[in-house]
């Protein structure tokens, strides 16, 4: 019996070597550790693809949403286009002496943030207005671009282009892998989140969905064009979630990633679907190579715990936290 499986063994590593086939398949997600939450993605996304099983879900419905700020990458101490915001009023204010006594801006040109939040969201959607409109699509466009390529985390020094999670990629790549459309849903704005999201992702402009202002078209020096207005058209958070996947995408994801309560209503949309289903949270528990917190997830956790999603313990369940610097 032992020289039967020895010889059956033999005539197997002698196939794979002959034609060229590896012996184990490589591991998808190589930065995160072995345990329930790795488990239980590779679980669904095996299930999901096996044809012909009983949870089998077909390639033009397999949609996968994930949240940006906090899922895919840091969100502390301050969500990367309010940086973007205050470089701006930084540049603009020379135009703007009323701004040293006009709140939100005076605070913020003081780098006193704890003043800009006394003012809530009203004072935050000032400034995105002041810093984000009166320009064409294709302006704003360029001025992120830009941005985005020099601007670095004011604690940690990185680009915040560098402050992805590399195991967030690595889950992006096995999902494409495997047949699933991988979106964007974030509370964020659409235009800021559409210059560089293919090349950190691999995720394209037309499947990114997020927080917008009013637009309209006009002809500047005879040529067509877009102008972004100083209005609030959508914001894409909380219950906008679910109404920005529908108007964007027109299907109902499978699967959802978030970190927030701000996702919570995307993950219970989601979930509520018929059919295999997945969602799962990121739990920022990391203070030494991330950051460690709980408030403004306080909700989205107990409905995990009630719901039975999936949750990351970051520090538990990743190898690994950012890229290795290239």
């Amino acid at each position: 019996m032992r020289l039967r499986r020895y010889a059956s063994s033999l005539l197997i590593l002698i196939f794979v070597i002959a034609f060229g086939l590896p012996a184990l398949a490589a591991d998808p997600l190589p930065s995160w550790n072995d345990g329930p939450a790795k488990r239980a993605v590779m679980d669904f996304v095996t299930r999901t693809t096996l044809e012909g099983g009983p949870d089998f879900i077909p390639v033009p419905e397999r949609i996968a949403t994930f949240d940006n700020d906090g899922t895919l990458w840091a969100e502390k101490p301050l969500y990367a286009q309010l940086f973007f915001a205050l470089d701006r009023v930084r540049q603009l204010a020379p135009d703007h002496p009323e701004w040293k006594t006009q709140e939100p801006f005076a605070s913020l040109l003081k780098g006193d943030m704890k003043g800009v939040e006394k003012g809530g969201m009203k004072a935050l959607l000032e400034v995105v207005m002041a810093t984000h409109a009166g320009m064409t699509t294709d302006e704003f466009e360029a001025l992120v671009r830009e941005w985005i390529a020099t601007a670095r985390h004011p604690q940690t020094k990185m680009l915040f282009t560098g402050m992805v999670y590399q195991p967030m990629l690595e889950l992006l790549d096995y999902m494409r892998a495997n047949g699933f459309k991988t979106f964007i849903v974030s509370g964020g704005g659409i235009e800021f989140m559409r210059p560089w999201t293919e090349k950190v992702y691999g995720v394209p402009p037309e499947q990114v969905v997020g927080s917008s202002i009013k637009t309209k078209f006009e002809l500047r020096d005879g040529k067509p064009a877009i102008l972004r207005e100083a209005q609030l058209d959508f914001i894409d958070d909380k219950e906008g979630k679910p109404v920005g996947i529908n108007l964007h995408i027109g299907r109902r994801p499978v699967a959802a990633f978030g970190n927030s309560d701000g996702d919570l209503q995307m993950l219970q949309y989601a979930t509520a679907g018929q059919g295999a289903r997945f969602a799962l949270l990121v739990h920022h528990t990391d203070g030494q190579r991330e950051f460690a917190y709980d408030k403004g997830a306080e909700k989205a956790l107990a409905a995990a715990a009630q719901a039975g999603w999936t949750v990351v313990d970051m520090k538990k369940d990743w190898k690994t936290i950012y890229p290795a610097a290239k």
